[in-house]
């Protein structure tokens, strides 16, 4: 098993929207190409699926942790097994 820790630390609300929302917008792109390279509709679907549950999901984060007053933790791994 292979583990790599990505983030480990306290940030401000804004400095951890900025992070986080970096990280889905490089999860977003990264379906984008695979959806210009994609030759089956089913692909392409599960795709901009996955897309539109990134998006929500980043806009849900934002307005919790935008309303928090207080610094928060986070921590994000992989883990390849």
């Amino acid at each position: 098993m292979l583990q790599l820790q990505l983030i480990k630390g306290r940030f401000s609300k804004t400095e951890a929207f900025d992070l986080v929302s970096q990280m889905v917008n490089i999860k977003i792109k990264y379906h984008e190409d695979k959806i210009r390279d994609a030759e089956k509709e089913e692909d392409i679907k599960m795709r901009e699926n996955r897309i539109k549950e990134l998006q929500r999901e980043l806009h849900e984060f934002k307005s919790r942790i935008l309303s928090n007053e207080q610094a928060v933790n986070i921590e994000s791994g992989i883990v390849i097994a």
